[in-house]
């Protein structure tokens, strides 16, 4: 009987100091995986907060109009019934102001206001499918009565004879037909930008830059009646 209570008290001391060895190595651990949580955790909030910062900074590095594109988006949206400041936030969002060094995407998106081939010409003509780059010629792509035909959105703002794609004029007029007819002129800003490009992502950048340069539009029309 002795020597059982002197054997469970044995096993009573090992078991104790065995959970007394444990102690530290769970303590140890738990920090180590509490570090690395937080370090994962704020890596997040970093790896987000450079992805806001970056567009906050892409947005404030075109966030004024080129006074030489006003009276153009003026014009068109006098045309079509739309606000040129909206005209103004696609060029923005489309080529940078027709900054940017190619003026045809890779899907096939051409000029300064991007558009695609099919919906420049006319998504009726022969061949147009899929994303809409077709095969189309240039004598037809610039043909006013070729577009006409087949109910693209070019238009010959110049009066030159040629709607081009590619020329500033006809394409800010083209787009300002376009978003016109896809909802802007009743009042449809989103519906119509949607219209352009279908994408949520898109609307939101379109509808940043219009925003701000309709704020800078009132801005303007303020100080020139004082």
């Amino acid at each position: 009987m002795a020597r059982k209570k002197r054997r469970l008290r044995r096993s009573i001391r090992v078991m104790i100091a065995f959970l007394v060895l444990l102690i530290p190595v769970a303590v140890t651990l738990f920090t180590i995986s509490a570090i690395l949580f937080v370090s994962f955790e704020k890596k997040n909030v970093n790896d987000q907060s450079a992805s806001a910062l970056f567009t906050i900074h892409d947005r404030q590095t075109g966030a004024t109009v080129p006074k030489e594109y006003i009276p153009i988006y003026i014009a068109a949206a006098e045309e079509y019934g739309i606000p040129w400041t909206l005209l103004a936030a696609h060029h923005r969002i489309e080529t940078r102001f027709s900054t940017m060094k190619r003026d045809v995407s890779p899907v096939g998106a051409e000029g300064p206001m991007q558009f695609m081939p099919c919906t420049f010409v006319g998504w009726n003509y022969p061949g147009c499918k899929e994303l809409g780059k077709g095969e189309i010629p240039k004598r037809d792509k610039t043909n006013p009565a070729v577009i006409a035909k087949y109910g693209g959105y070019g238009v010959d703002a110049n009066g030159d004879g040629i709607a081009d794609p590619f020329d500033m004029e006809d394409a800010i007029y083209s787009a300002a037909n376009y978003l016109s007819d896809s909802g802007a002129a009743d009042g449809n800003i989103e519906k119509a930008i949607f219209a352009y490009n279908h994408s949520e992502k898109y609307v939101e950048d379109v509808l940043w830059y219009f925003h701000e340069f309709e704020e800078q539009r009132k801005q303007s029309e303020r100080q020139a009646k004082k």
